[in-house]
């Protein structure tokens, strides 16, 4: 006997539609999966086995085919489990349907004893589902609060095989997960607040630069000065996730698998930092079927990288496209994938190896050598893909014990929501929303500088020594200063304060 049911399956952040095909048929007993499985989908014919003897429902002891169409697509993970069993049970006569299976889709991995296990990558598979005219989606429960963002689509949470068979053949009920309300749903720690930082006045307002315009930023400074306190800072004031980002941003973590079960939706910017010892793989993404690595788990959010001297070259070599580009293409045996990254890169680091080269009160006991080598572990095209370069130096005894003063996240968030705003007005149909993407022609039309800018922007390139790349950058954060103060030439004022975040170099690369 024959039957179909309908599932899905992910391919990078993107999921298909998976037809399940049971056929049961006269011969030897026999099990096999076919559809181009992997070992995880093949290891399913031992849990379907056991789940099915354990839920109460008999093996048939025939030969049994179980086709995953389309069949020139890898299947990966343990997510066909549950619709492998349904289709045994229906072609066997064991299951009964009192609704139209036609109408829905199923996913969910198979203990031994009949439970349902959460599987990753829930949200796309269900979007994909709406599209396709599912109206149904069985899930494991583990699942059911991050598929039930999307509307419009019934989703049921199921815990085990016994359960779903009495639901469907109209035995008992199981009541659809509500929709949660998007306005309330918010992550369990907020981010922490720009008024606890003292001092750093410098680095505050080329944070506020970076999060207007969307720049990558680099921070130096000696222990202790406050390098990763602000970079922590960084997301509190980026501007508020549009609905479509926390769905991009979900997808990625859920198929990652980093999503936790209690947040259906990520509505706070992400903030990663892996540790310098990270390889190129874990930072870009990898695996024989190519996961989301540490610059796409951070798209949409900050990806700071303490110590960044630290990272191997390769590590560090492996972020240069993705940063121009936006998104990092991956190619296995298995498969070629693309991964969006857009973030905002903070990399912090020492002036040396013991932290206080160039410190006004503190004695460096680096070598020139030993300088010149720690300091030249950054690349110059790195270097050059990072707009903002701000000193952080040690904070003062006074500033240290004085009262907190500073403004709040809240406050610096309502600037750069405002520079945000002026530049997606500016840019619409261009499919840019923020000056940091700004290409050379963009550049051309819209960072219109004042005759005296470009006076002094013309003396600073030539006594800076400035590459094309650093030109562009220059400009671009000069448009975002402009954006800032509501302005739409970009005057002096502005275009010195970029030439200020850009010339940090020159006091510790030159030197070497």
């Amino acid at each position: 006997m024959f039957t179909r049911l309908h599932s899905a399956g992910i391919f990078g952040i993107e999921a298909y539609m998976v037809e399940v095909e049971a056929d049961i048929s006269v011969g030897m007993s026999a099990f096999d999966i076919v559809g181009l499985p992997d070992a995880a989908v093949k290891e399913s014919r031992d849990r379907v086995r056991s789940a099915l003897k354990n839920s109460g429902f008999k093996f048939p002891g025939t030969r049994i085919t179980v086709n995953l169409a389309p069949a020139d697509i890898r299947k990966a993970g343990s997510m066909y489990d549950l619709p492998s069993l349904l289709a045994i049970l229906n072609a066997t006569g064991q299951l009964m349907p009192q609704i139209d299976l036609d109408e829905c889709a199923f996913i969910g991995e198979l203990s031994l004893d009949g439970r349902l296990r959460g599987v990753n990558g829930m949200l796309s598979m269900v979007i994909e589902a709406k599209r396709n005219g599912i109206k149904r989606f069985f899930v494991p429960e583990q699942n059911a609060y991050e598929a039930s963002v999307v509307d419009k689509i019934e989703i049921y949470p199921v815990r085990s095989v016994s359960q779903l068979v009495s639901f469907l053949s109209g035995e008992t009920s199981i009541l659809p997960m509500a929709s949660p309300d998007i306005k309330q749903v918010s992550e369990r720690s907020p981010c922490p607040d720009f008024s606890d930082v003292k001092g750093q006045a410098a680095a505050k307002r080329a944070l506020e630069i970076a999060a207007a315009g969307g720049h990558n930023v680099l921070l130096i400074g000696p222990p202790g000065s406050g390098k990763s306190m602000l970079a922590k800072r960084l997301p509190g004031i980026l501007p508020s996730m549009s609905f479509d980002e926390s769905i991009e941003t979900t997808k990625i973590h859920s198929v990652a698998g980093t999503l936790p079960t209690d947040i259906p939706l990520i509505t706070t910017r992400p903030f990663r930092s892996p540790h310098h010892t990270v390889s190129a793989a874990g930072l870009s993404g990898g695996g024989m079927i190519p996961k989301p690595g540490e610059i796409s788990l951070a798209h949409n959010g900050v990806l700071f990288l303490d110590e960044f001297p630290e990272f191997s070259r390769q590590a560090m070599e492996v972020l240069r496209a993705p940063i121009e580009d936006g998104n990092v293409t991956i190619s296995r045996v298995n498969g070629r994938l693309t991964y969006p990254c857009e973030f905002s890169l903070v990399a912090a680091m020492n002036p040396c190896p013991c932290g206080f080269f160039g410190h006004p009160k503190k004695k460096c006991i680096c070598s020139p050598l030993a300088v010149k080598k720690y300091l030249g572990k950054i690349s110059g095209p790195m270097l050059d893909r990072l707009d903002i370069h701000v000193e952080v130096p040690a904070v003062e005894y006074d500033e240290l014990t004085g009262k907190a003063d500073g403004e709040t996240s809240a406050d610096i968030r309502a600037r750069v929501e405002k520079a945000r705003k002026l530049q997606q007005e500016r840019y619409k149909g261009t499919g840019v929303n923020c000056n940091a993407r700004l290409n050379s022609t963009l550049i051309a039309k819209y960072c219109v500088l004042t005759e005296t800018a470009t006076a002094v922007l013309k003396s600073a390139f030539e006594r800076l020594g400035m590459s094309a790349r650093s030109y562009d950058r220059v400009l671009k954060i000069a448009r975002t200063v402009a954006d800032l103060d509501g302005s739409e030439m970009i005057d002096v004022n502005h275009i010195t304060q970029a030439i200020r975040f850009r010339s940090l170099d020159r006091k510790y690369w030159d030197e070497l």
